[in-house]
């Protein structure tokens, strides 16, 4: 992908592409490794610190996708606010330089390897996970957003490319990335995540396809994707975790 530098009508300085090559130098402490992703904010590399050898993940802003640093910021402060929760990836600092003569911000968090959800899935016999280590993916997720919830707060963009799957067997240990970011968080939001659960549980065994055999205690969980019927059972993941550890197969 070639950089790509331009004024904007209001003749504001405009990058829409990273161009960092593998090996280059950013402020005298980081090393480009490779290009992890990009998004509508801005790209995601792994860069290695020059001082320690240790590999991080940083996040680079568009310049017209965070106007004074209001998005870099705010997301800096709300994973620092829910640093404790371990779903999260560590955030570790804010940085700046210039890129082709223009100002941009970038954060630096842990690097943490695995695989996208949505790969991985993908890589299973099927496309797809059985029953029984579907709900273990979905204690997972929803034990790490229970936290989330328990500090009056939430993720907003849930799904299977927002989730990194580190490991697996008994159970799934799972990162999220991006977290939706805009505003003060509402009941409204946190309601939103726990459908979110559900829908990604429901993808994970195959969605329409397998649902009719499926056991009446996941199709209470399902509640056939009807927001006010899973809403009604479960109003936060921590419900839903207490769920999980309790129901009882008929």
């Amino acid at each position: 992908m070639v950089a790509t530098v331009k004024h904007d009508d209001h003749k504001r300085m405009r990058i829409d592409a990273f161009n960092f090559y593998p090996g280059r130098q950013l402020l005298k402490k980081y090393v480009v490794v490779s290009r992890l992703g990009a998004g509508w904010e801005g790209e995601v590399f792994k860069v290695r610190e020059q001082a320690t050898g240790i590999e991080r993940a940083a996040k680079f802003f568009f310049p017209q996708r965070n106007i004074k640093d209001k998005n870099s910021s705010f997301y800096a402060q709300k994973l620092h606010k829910l640093r404790h929760c371990p779903i999260l990836i560590q955030y570790h600092t804010q940085e700046s330089m210039t890129y082709r003569g223009i100002p941009v911000t970038f954060l630096v968090s842990d690097f943490v390897e695995g695989e996208l959800l949505s790969a991985f899935l993908r890589r299973q016999p099927g496309k797809r996970l059985t029953t029984f280590e579907a709900l273990h993916l979905l204690h997972s997720l929803a034990a790490g957003i229970e936290c989330i919830h328990q500090m009056n707060d939430y993720h907003g963009d849930l799904h299977s490319d927002n989730i990194i799957v580190n490991r697996y067997g008994i159970g799934f240990d799972v990162k999220l990335l991006d977290m939706f970011h805009w505003g003060a968080p509402k009941a409204s939001n946190i309601q939103h995540d726990v459908c979110e659960l559900v829908r990604i549980f429901y993808d994970s065994f195959g969605g329409a396809k397998h649902y009719a055999k499926q056991r009446a205690e996941v199709k209470k969980i399902c509640s056939g994707l009807k927001r006010s019927l899973i809403l009604r059972n479960f109003r936060t993941a921590g419900q839903l975790r207490e769920y999980l550890e309790t129901m009882e197969w008929s």
